[in-house]
């Protein structure tokens, strides 16, 4: 039997569904599985390095099975997401986090929910690899964990044994991903009807609110990024930009890479778009209308960077959004 430890951190407050969705999936996995093949797959563990772990200021404690000590040897590990303090959960979790390394070397498989790609990448095992977690926390990620290839549209990353994804109760899609792999499409698909989850769903792009990555020093790149903001409806040209700022253009576009992790045109169009969703949802607008406002005239490239930022249509969106608009 496979062994699946889902991980308890000390000193956090908001990870509590994270912890119980795993378990609870994966339990019902188990007893599918059993029922078609008259035994179950994963023998399924909590364990911290605490006996109780308290969330919601003690409204609910949990008591995990084990302490991380008592287990030598372990097939896949559950990072849950943690509360918004990453760098303190890091500090109080560093025990947890030299076990996570060395089971992953001892030949381990991880999946980190969410926010709890911030625990998996002090270890030092994302370096160099394919990352998501939630759109919301990806500035903090990016300045804490600058080796790692963070790709915050990704709903899920599988690299080398570690699973990473995105937000929120996206977890599910995760687990559902998890399930099929360990056990098979069968159960996987099993699982999805139960608890109602889409299954296949890679993106979390039509989630996110684009607000810019403003965690860095460089006060240029910041006007550059102020400017682009208030000139939503105009086509703005790199050259424009980098001599309004006096800089030349190779060096600007390298300092406004480095600051957002984004080109100046990638930036613009990720502002321009986000505007246009704001239309769709909120507005009886047409396409061209939103088109317009946002500095494009070619319905072709707009719908082709709308899709490519979102995933979806302009029309997919509005529909999904704005029913009124629909109507």
């Amino acid at each position: 039997m496979k062994h699946l430890t889902i991980i308890v951190p000390d000193g956090q407050g908001n990870n509590l569904s994270s912890i119980v969705g795993a378990y609870k999936i994966f339990t019902r996995a188990n007893e599918y599985w059993k029922e078609v093949r008259r035994k179950e797959l994963f023998k399924i563990e909590l364990a911290s390095i605490s006996k109780e772990v308290e969330f919601y200021e003690g409204l609910f404690t949990v008591k995990p099975h084990t302490n991380i000590s008592a287990i030598t040897k372990t097939n896949l590990i559950i990072i849950p997401s943690l509360n918004h303090n990453y760098q303190k959960a890091v500090k109080g979790n560093k025990l947890l986090i030299d076990w996570i390394e060395k089971q992953y070397k001892d030949g381990a498989e991880i999946a980190s929910i969410c926010t709890g790609a911030f625990l998996l990448a002090s270890s030092g095992l994302l370096d160099g690899k394919s990352c998501s977690t939630h759109w919301a926390a990806a500035d903090n990620f990016r300045s804490m964990f600058p080796n790692v290839n963070l790709q915050t549209d990704k709903l899920i990353t599988d690299e080398n044994g570690i699973y990473t994804n995105g937000g929120a109760y996206s977890f599910l899609n995760l687990m559902i991903y998890l399930v099929e792999k360990y056990y098979d499409r069968q159960t996987a698909i099993f699982c999805s009807k139960v608890f109602q989850i889409e299954i296949d769903r890679q993106s979390q792009s039509a989630f996110t609110i684009f607000t810019g990555q403003k965690l860095h020093g460089d006060e240029m790149v910041k006007k550059a990024q102020a400017y682009i903001e208030s000139k939503v409806d105009e086509k703005i040209s790199v050259e424009h930009l980098s001599s309004r700022f006096t800089v030349g253009r190779r060096n600007f576009d390298r300092r406004f890479i480095k600051a957002t992790g984004n080109t100046p045109v990638e930036y613009a169009q990720r502002v321009k778009i986000e505007a246009a969703k704001k239309a769709f949802e909120t507005s009886r607008k047409t396409i061209n209308e939103v088109m317009y406002e946002v500095g494009y005239s070619d319905v072709k490239a707009f719908r082709e960077v709308f899709r490519k930022i979102t995933g979806m249509s302009p029309l997919e969106y509005r529909a999904k959004y704005n029913k009124e608009a629909v109507v």
